[in-house]
């Protein structure tokens, strides 16, 4: 069947890393017409399936005396132009030698990366370093939208100063809500399994 042979291909192609709703994407792109039920029939039939079991650190301390800004995107990820909203985050590998830290910001309007850093100390000056190479890249006009959780990283005092000298707009995330924030959370997943994930 062709549509099998497809999906045994994207699956080979994505390192066993594609579920039912992104193949159905992915063989939607490629020109065929196919439903998601139909995709995930033939994939439990061949026994395609995606294991997805990880270790699992905290990234986010809220428990601090830093304001807090209002959540001005209210999980309006679509923007009309660059560099009207931005959205960052802070996650984590494992690595052989331990834990490694990822901080990234993205520009909403093509979810393209602008800005990132990695270290195996997950302080302030990580994301002040990805906050400075977007900005750098970018150069935003007043008024841009910085979104991001509000743990203690985006709460400091020479973050927030950095986004008041660029006149940024500094919206965050509701206590403990991963969606205010899912268009940074579904790149970090993407990125993870198709590629962190499959490899030592």
């Amino acid at each position: 069947m062709v549509t099998l042979a497809h999906i045994k291909e994207q699956s080979r192609l994505s390192l066993g890393s594609y579920g039912r709703p992104r193949m159905t994407e992915e063989l939607k792109e490629i020109g065929l017409d196919i439903g998601h039920r139909r995709v995930g029939r033939l994939m439990r039939q061949d026994g395609i399936s995606v294991v997805r079991t990880r270790k699992h650190k905290v990234t986010t301390d809220s428990d601090h005396k830093f304001n807090i800004a209002p959540n001005l995107l209210d999980r309006d990820f679509a923007a009309d132009q660059p560099n009207q909203k931005w959205a960052g985050d802070i996650s984590y590998v494992w690595t052989r030698e331990g834990w490694l830290y990822l901080t990234v910001i993205l520009d909403l309007h093509s979810r393209r990366v602008i800005g990132w850093a990695v270290s195996n100390r997950m302080k302030r000056d990580l994301t002040i370093r990805t906050l400075n190479i977007a900005i750098a890249f970018r150069t935003p006009p007043r008024g841009c939208i910085h979104h991001t959780d509000r743990g203690s990283q985006y709460c400091s005092h020479d973050y927030k100063k950095i986004l008041r000298q660029h006149g940024f707009r500094t919206s965050m995330s509701g206590k403990g809500n991963c969606y205010d924030n899912a268009a940074v959370g579904t790149f970090f997943k993407a990125i993870k399994a198709e590629l962190i994930w499959r490899r030592s």
